[in-house]
């Protein structure tokens, strides 16, 4: 079997990594094409890549257009006819909802520029898997980390600050999650289906940096109210949302069994991964 995936960033080489694991032929575009035979990179035609792929993994941000290869792949993709056809989204199309719970049904109410882009660019794939019986799956993914990407960093550089803001909870996820949930689902297809990848216990975002700085032995890092923090427009606009997200879909049809239910299992596993090495 060869997977495509159109858009090898952090959660594309990870989902690359756990199929050719499973025995798979895997290829993909990446804007640093300096490590991997296999790549095909971006102004080089593809057109004959995209025909090889039984299946397609499609990771990229979106723009104002919607997804960026659908504007100059559309017909190739449709040509190939894949088996099975993914989008990796983001659970920031649902938007803020006060901490409530929500689930693939919620209406979408993007609270930022992020998810209204990502909230077009569903709608894209979807219309595609409508009209033209293209078999899309659409993939809402929580927060990511995993090895390379956590708080440890900055808690050992002191940099670290736990942001309090009233009934802010976030959802999270592991990026060996992700990859898991994508091959649970490229075996058991089901075409037009939506999922949300997230882990069991949403979290206020301080639990998180104070339970990263147990777990290293130093002290907690300064609590600062979100008011009066010095945060960027990037940071602050990820405090405009606060939702916890179910994850009963991937469990109750796919069968997943998380690797890591929650982040104290995660951020563990990645110290000791830290401390392996």
């Amino acid at each position: 079997m060869k997977l495509l995936i159109l858009g090898l960033g952090y959660t594309g080489r990870a989902v690359a990594a756990h199929m050719r694991g499973l025995g798979w032929e895997v290829r993909g575009t990446t804007r640093h094409p300096a490590d991997d035979s296999l790549l095909q990179w971006p102004g080089s035609d593809i057109s004959d890549t995209v025909n090889w792929a039984s299946h397609i993994l499609v990771s990229a941000a979106p723009d104002e257009n919607g997804d960026p290869f659908l504007a100059g792949l559309e017909a190739e993709i449709l040509a190939a006819k894949p088996e099975w056809l993914g989008y990796l989204s983001t659970t920031g199309v649902y938007g803020d909802h006060g901490g409530a719970w929500v689930d693939e049904g919620t209406a979408l109410t993007p609270a930022t520029t992020r998810g209204h882009h990502r909230v077009k660019a569903e709608g894209q794939w979807m219309a595609l898997h409508e009209a033209q019986n293209l078999p899309v799956h659409i993939f809402r993914l929580a927060g990511i980390y995993g090895p390379g990407r956590g708080p440890f960093a900055k808690v050992r550089a002191g940099t670290a600050r736990r942001i309090i803001k009233d009934n802010q909870v976030f959802s999270r996820t592991h990026v060996e999650d992700i990859a898991q949930v994508i091959a649970a689902s490229i075996s058991q297809p089901n075409p037009g289906q939506i999922y949300n990848v997230c882990d069991n216990n949403p979290a206020p975002p301080q639990d998180v940096i104070g339970y990263a700085a147990e777990l290293l032995g130093v002290p907690l890092p300064p609590a600062i109210d979100f008011e009066s923090a010095d945060l960027t427009p990037m940071a602050r606009s990820f405090y405009a949302e606060s939702k916890k997200v179910s994850n009963a879909r991937i469990k109750d049809e796919l069968g997943v069994r998380l690797l890591y239910p929650d982040y104290k299992s995660g951020l563990e596993d990645l110290l000791a991964q830290e401390a392996a090495t």
